[in-house]
């Protein structure tokens, strides 16, 4: 039976300054919804993302600002940077851990920088909302094999199939060189391509 991560809950002191704050990061509002005096529940939802964000009054019993860990998923971790930048976020300077695996928790052995050698997986940045829920993002790139079923694959947004795009023609030029020959079948090299990095299979050659 597939289990899908559809919500998590955010802990927050003040519902409108938290609305305020994520809406104008370009996360979708989904639902602003209260029943009565006591009850109010706020979704919104990350670009790109199947999972969205709930947070309001009386849907948790967390103290605000106690999520931390929270992960967002980029494939250009420079560019996210730049647009949390814009869009008032305060995000933390570019970094990758020095044990190479995952990241510490707060700020333990944090290297400032992309990870030297821009491995998928490897390099972070954090923001915090107001009340100090705390966000990383992750860039990633090419997934680990049996990460995703080559079956169901599928793109978030138009600029994640982009992206997607320019990475396969950028392999199949490589794979013309080497083959020294024009690839009639480029549209089913792409495809093939496309559909094992996001299954973090190997490619085609």
């Amino acid at each position: 039976m597939d289990m899908k991560l559809e919500i998590v809950v955010v802990p927050v002191s003040d519902v409108d300054r938290a609305k305020e704050f994520y809406t104008a990061l370009g996360w979708r509002l989904d639902a602003d919804i209260a029943p009565d005096a006591k009850f109010r529940v706020v979704q919104v939802t990350p670009p790109g993302s199947p999972a969205s964000v709930i947070f309001g009054t009386s849907v948790t019993e967390q103290a605000p600002g106690s999520a931390q860990g929270l992960h967002l998923v980029v494939d250009d971790i420079a560019a996210a940077h730049d647009e949390l930048t814009r869009r008032g976020a305060d995000p933390s300077e570019v970094f990758h851990d020095a044990g190479g695996v995952f990241h510490h928790a707060g700020t333990d052995a944090r290297v400032p920088g992309l990870d030297p050698k821009r491995s998928s997986y490897g390099s972070f940045l954090s923001f915090t909302d107001p009340d100090g829920n705390g966000w990383l993002l992750q860039e990633i790139t090419t997934r680990l094999p049996g990460r995703l079923d080559p079956a169901t694959t599928a793109f978030a947004s138009g600029e994640d199939l982009a992206s997607a795009l320019r990475r396969a023609a950028a392999a199949h030029g490589e794979h013309e060189a080497r083959t020294g020959a024009e690839d009639p079948n480029w549209p089913d090299w792409y495809a093939r391509y496309m559909v094992s990095e996001q299954a973090g299979a190997e490619p085609p050659l």
